[in-house]
């Protein structure tokens, strides 16, 4: 582990590819990954969009 990492799961200021800003950005929010339908696996393997979280980071609102 690094920096208090967990294995398959990056670092709260990291983002996988799908996220749209880091976790807890202001006008953010997670929504279900498109990709893997919220699983965290595509077949098998760990989903490249929300790199197995099942979740992503999108922005929310709009203007």
């Amino acid at each position: 582990m690094v920096n208090g990492s967990t294995p398959g799961r990056p670092l709260q200021d990291e983002i996988a590819p799908g996220d749209d800003a880091p976790a807890g950005m202001p006008g953010t929010g997670e929504a279900v990954c498109p990709e893997c339908a919220g699983t965290g696996r595509l077949r098998d393997r760990v989903c490249p969009n929300c790199e197995g979280r099942g979740k992503v980071v999108q922005g929310i609102g709009g203007g």
